[in-house]
């Protein structure tokens, strides 16, 4: 055999070989470790609410559908106008549903007889002093379908920042105490789950009673405090 061409197919084994070599190395450091072990930590942070949500309705029936919508315009208008004079700005205002259904008389022919409107809308309460006042408020200005409240909380994430900071440093001192007494030392940490929630706490709707004389009196509510809890799991390598 030619000494040149020999000498050509030494050093492309050889290329061959070093790039092989390194495509098992490359793909090894793309492999998670076997040797793992995981850990989760637990944080929380109690927090009182500070908006209260409501969803407020008008139902309307009638049998000629022009005057219903005035009627129901003008019902709509005078609860929205009492919610502003209780501060509550425009923005904290918000339209979910408005609906006309028809009622039928059925016989040979089915007949229209009338027409029912469901309107409705959402009001966020920031001065959380005033609920009571505004479900009962609501009602004298005519408002017939009331749910809520539902309590929640501004800048969430700012709690959620916190509960995490707690979970992750439980997490890490758990790792460290049984790579002590199990006598491995930990490595890097190779994966991070997270999952968390809002769970309610202590929270009594009195609801909307009659008052001693008859008429609407203002339920008592309590907004209770609220649990932010987040749960992580580190997965380490062992060394």
């Amino acid at each position: 055999m030619d000494k040149a061409l020999r000498n050509s197919i030494i050093i492309g084994i050889f290329l061959l070989v070093t790039a092989v070599f390194w495509f098992v190395y490359e793909y090894s450091k793309t492999i998670t470790p076997q040797r793992t072990f995981s850990v989760s930590g637990e944080g929380k942070e109690i927090v009182i609410p500070n908006i209260a949500e409501i969803r407020i309705g008008l139902i309307s029936e009638g049998k000629d559908l022009i005057e219903l919508q005035k009627e129901n315009s003008e019902k709509f208008n005078k609860v929205i106008n009492f919610l502003k004079s209780q501060g509550i700005e425009e923005k904290d205002i918000s339209t979910e549903n408005y609906s006309i259904t028809p009622k039928y008389k059925y016989g040979q022919v089915a007949e229209i007889v009338g027409y029912t409107i469901n309107q409705s809308f959402s009001v966020k309460i920031r001065d959380l002093r005033k609920i009571g006042e505004i479900l009962s408020g609501a009602v004298q200005n005519g408002a017939n379908n009331i749910y809520g409240p539902n309590f929640t909380i501004d800048d969430e994430k700012i709690y959620l920042d916190k509960a995490r900071e707690k979970a992750i440093k439980e997490a890490k001192e758990k790792a460290e105490k049984i790579a002590k007494t199990a006598g491995f030392r930990l490595g890097k940490i190779v994966n991070i789950t997270e999952s968390s929630g809002l769970l309610p706490y202590a929270i009594f709707p009195k609801g909307i009673g009659a008052g001693e004389q008859g008429g609407i009196g203002t339920p008592q509510i309590e907004t209770g405090s609220q649990e932010i809890k987040i749960l992580v799991t580190l997965t380490y390598e062992i060394k």
